[in-house]
């Protein structure tokens, strides 16, 4: 089955893009969201997370502590990097399951913030950036998160830069606020089913 990779730094749009791909009956695995349950729900996670990062990290009921979490790796790069390689590795594992129960899609999307630095595109078939101007971005997501520019200057700095996704990318869609997506996911919708079907 065709796997395509699809991403974008915060506040391209991917996620609008996923939902266009979902209505055509694409099935589409959210891995950022996938990632908060496996937190819950993968044991050989909750135990490496207890061991790096303390007992504490949960709480009796068995949720995650968020908070004691995000006091840990909130501005620690070194500690941020621990948590994300513990925790993309059950985001895969994840992913394999979820395939597993596919079974008459012409080919899945795996919708992930991350996909170039946690290196997954390398489990995708072809990748897709959604591609926008900055400045839409920052106000899309001041907007949308009530956050600060310095707060969404801070979560982009954590992503590759737009220029170097488009050199990884094999397929862009740009979401500026002039060119229609629509036609454009229309397009690629095109080009993947054929790549499917040989």
């Amino acid at each position: 089955m065709l796997k395509i990779g699809l991403t974008g730094n915060i506040g391209s749009g991917k996620t609008t893009v996923a939902k266009v791909f979902e209505l055509l009956g694409i099935p589409v695995f959210y891995a950022d969201d996938e990632a908060k349950k496996v937190m819950v729900t993968d044991e050989i996670l909750i135990n490496s997370i207890k061991q790096t990062f303390g007992a504490g990290s949960y709480f009796d009921d068995g949720t995650l502590n968020r908070k004691y979490i995000a006091g840990i790796v909130f501005n620690n790069e070194a500690e941020l990097q621990k948590l994300n390689a513990i925790v993309h590795p059950a985001t895969f594992r994840a992913f394999d399951n979820w395939l597993q129960q596919i079974k008459h899609a012409p080919y899945v999307i795996k919708e992930a913030a991350l996909m170039f630095e946690s290196a997954s595109y390398k489990m995708c078939d072809r990748t897709l950036l959604v591609s926008a101007p900055l400045e839409n971005r920052m106000a899309r997501v001041m907007q949308r998160d009530n956050v600060s520019r310095a707060e969404v200057e801070k979560r982009e700095a954590r992503q590759f830069t737009e220029e170097k996704k488009r050199q990884l990318a094999d397929d862009i869609i740009v979401n500026n606020d002039w060119q229609l997506v629509i036609p454009q996911v229309l397009e690629l919708h095109t080009l993947y089913l054929s790549l499917a079907k040989n």
